[in-house]
């Protein structure tokens, strides 16, 4: 496209009155939305690695709801959880979010799953077994109203590849959809047992970033950590992302969660033994790429895991971190 033309349509949409930038979607994440200039941006590949159990998941699924919560749509590829997992953590999450977590707790993921299960072959309805529990009707209630806005794929590492993935956000481009991979390195790829990891996970990302600058929609992907950024007392960097490369040259933000009592420095533990339970209760949350905006930024949310979600309204970390732990317990 020539630069003129590039120029007319920009002065056009700002004569119209719209934006001539591409649209931003808040995360929800109060002070990651500032650091982020407002949110994921359309057109970019975000990378959201940390080691297992960290809350990967748990983070992005909670972008996704507060992003369809706002009025906007989702796409969410799951290669690990099928789709009632995902509508459990959603009513937890969503029952925190009604405001009824800070007052009751909300709903609680053992409480969620009980009921899904049904181990009495109880016959009553959703919304009668949650009526008993502050905020679970208005956690129903939240659900059901952007359930049409939100698309949840159970994905396969067997079946489900860039294809299908380019296929299923071409349907639903037209709702300006959040697009979420939960993972990229299970993203199926032909020819994948004559390719070593790296190569597979190459054309992974670049195919994610094809598609986030094909559609102009913020594409977020989950990341594993290779065996040494999963060590304890190691802090986990963009190198340690299980792959190629490509991974920090594609991605134009790269989110990377950490323990916080695993990164922060030795004297903040000897010289006060409480703050280590403390800091076992928060996640790191490192800005670590950023093109848009400030990047080397490390926030701190609590971890509230039983309702399977952070708390949002996270800080900026006070104390110092560090690479490596250098002794243990």
């Amino acid at each position: 496209m020539p630069l003129r033309l590039v120029a007319e349509l920009t002065d056009a949409s700002l004569q119209s009155g719209s934006s001539a930038a591409p649209a931003v979607w808040p995360t929800g994440f109060t002070p990651l939305d500032v650091y982020l200039g407002g949110g994921l941006r359309g057109g970019e590949l975000t990378l959201l690695g940390g080691a297992q159990g960290l809350g990967k998941t748990t983070f992005a699924l909670q972008i996704l709801r507060s992003v369809v919560a706002a009025g906007g749509s989702a796409v969410y590829f799951s290669y690990e959880h099928d789709p009632a997992t995902l509508f459990a953590r959603l009513l937890c999450v969503e029952s925190a979010a009604s405001g009824y977590g800070a007052q009751f707790d909300g709903l609680q993921l053992r409480q969620v799953r009980e009921i899904m299960e049904n181990p009495t072959g109880d016959a009553r309805t959703l919304r009668e077994r949650v009526s008993a529990i502050p905020g679970g009707l208005q956690a129903v209630d939240g659900v059901q109203a952007y359930g049409d806005r939100l698309f949840l794929h159970r994905s396969t590492a067997a079946q489900t590849g860039m294809a299908q993935i380019n296929s299923l956000v071409k349907e639903v481009a037209d709702a300006a959809p959040l697009v979420v991979v939960d993972y990229l390195q299970k993203v199926a790829m032909p020819g994948a047992p004559l390719m070593v990891e790296d190569e597979r996970v190459t054309l992974v990302v670049e195919g994610l970033k094809d598609l986030a600058l094909e559609f102009g929609l913020p594409v977020l992907a989950v990341v594993a950590a290779d065996r040494e950024g999963t060590s304890p007392g190691v802090r986990l960097r963009i190198h340690n992302l299980r792959g190629s490369t490509a991974l920090g040259y594609e991605a134009d933000v790269v989110l990377l969660l950490n323990e916080k009592y695993d990164v922060v420095a030795r004297h903040h533990l000897v010289y006060d033994i409480g703050n280590a339970e403390r800091f076992r209760s928060y996640a790191v949350v490192s800005l670590e790429k950023n093109r848009s905006g400030v990047a080397h930024v490390d926030l701190e949310f609590r971890k509230r895991f039983e309702q399977g979600r952070f708390e949002a309204d996270g800080k900026l970390v006070a104390e110092r971190l560090v690479d490596e732990r250098v002794f243990t317990e």
